[in-house]
């Protein structure tokens, strides 16, 4: 018997893992500037071997390019420049470290950025060590009469400022104004023109107690009188205001009838009759209280009511006696019989 031997060939992917050293990357690094101002290139390289002692790298040293430096060398820190903020990007200020630079508000960097990155560099300097320079800005806006401007800070462009108006003022025109690209002012601000408040108003049974003008200033103060037997409900003066307008006056307000002839009240802390209030009227916003019966217990309770601008209306549990009643009947009339609390 004859065998015959069959071979599968499988083909197995080799993976070839290359470790590259920062030599090979030298093109990333850019080509060294023949002029640099304010940075000192050191030694040119392209490998390590290149540099004259063993610590020293063939590092990037940004636009020094491909350089002999030594990593651990460290740059100057604290760093304070003149109208920027400075913080660290991280714990230190080696070769290669970063640091911030925030110009603060109206202040820009030598290329006119408000921020920029300042890195260590091989000569131990930082790379961005000049102060923020103040950015072009507007004069004082135009004053104005009667009135003033509001200002926080530089004028630089896009900055509003706000007009305002003493008191006794009012503004008219645009509140604000813009500093724009041009070192000019977007408009030449408003004016501020005197108020005044019209005549006060009248009110009904009150007697205005001033010298009729045709217009009062701001902050002066009108007074009210109420006719007999009304009483004033509110301020008895008013006063012009900054706007304009007067403040909220008062009302005269009627007394009101007591609308009980066969009984007896309380008004005022007392047991009354009607006859022995003056003129049966009591004033605006005081408090009557009626009697009113209990036909279960055959006592009496009582149950109050305001008076409100002439109106008095008594509760819905008063009844009012009788003549009969009143007459023939006046121990039963409700106000004489016994309270129910005494029971």
């Amino acid at each position: 018997m004859a065998w015959k031997l069959h071979f599968i060939i499988v083909s197995v992917p080799i993976v070839v893992l290359c470790v590259f050293g920062e030599q090979d990357f030298t093109d990333l690094c850019p080509i060294r500037k023949r002029y640099l101002i304010g940075h000192i290139c050191q030694k040119a390289c392209t490998k390590d071997q290149d540099c004259p002692k063993k610590r020293m790298k063939c590092l990037c040293d940004g636009e020094c390019g491909m350089s002999c430096v030594t990593p651990r060398s460290s740059c100057p820190w604290p760093v304070i420049l003149e109208n920027a903020n400075i913080s660290l990007n991280q714990e230190t200020w080696n070769f290669g470290d970063q640091m911030s630079v925030h110009c603060n508000p109206g202040f820009k960097t030598a290329n006119g950025q408000a921020m920029a990155q300042s890195r260590c560099q091989g000569d131990k300097k930082w790379s961005v060590t000049a102060p923020c320079d103040a950015v072009s800005t507007c004069n004082d806006p135009l004053a104005i009469e009667n009135g003033f401007f509001v200002k926080n800070g530089y004028l630089i462009e896009g900055t509003l400022v706000e007009y305002k108006c003493h008191p006794g003022y009012r503004l008219e025109g645009p509140a604000f104004t813009e500093c724009l690209e041009n070192k000019t002012w977007s408009n030449n601000g408003p004016t501020c023109k005197k108020v005044y408040c019209p005549p006060p108003p009248e009110i009904k049974e009150g007697i205005l107690v001033a010298v009729k003008k045709v217009e009062y200033e701001v902050s002066e103060v009108i007074y009210y009188m109420c006719k007999r037997n009304f009483f004033m409900d509110g301020s008895h003066s008013v006063t012009c205001l900054p706007n304009g307008q007067w403040s909220d006056g008062p009302a005269c307000r009627a007394r009101c009838k007591v609308p009980v002839q066969r009984s007896q009240v309380i008004y005022q802390g007392r047991k009354v009759w009607v006859t022995e209030i003056d003129e049966g009227l009591v004033h605006h916003a005081e408090n009557v209280w009626f009697f009113c019966r209990n036909k279960t217990q055959a006592c009496s309770y009582t149950a109050s009511s305001k008076c409100f601008d002439g109106m008095l209306q008594p509760p819905e549990c008063y009844e009012e006696p009788t003549w009969v009643q009143y007459i023939f009947f006046s121990k039963n009339v409700v106000s004489e019989i016994s309270s129910c609390q005494e029971w």
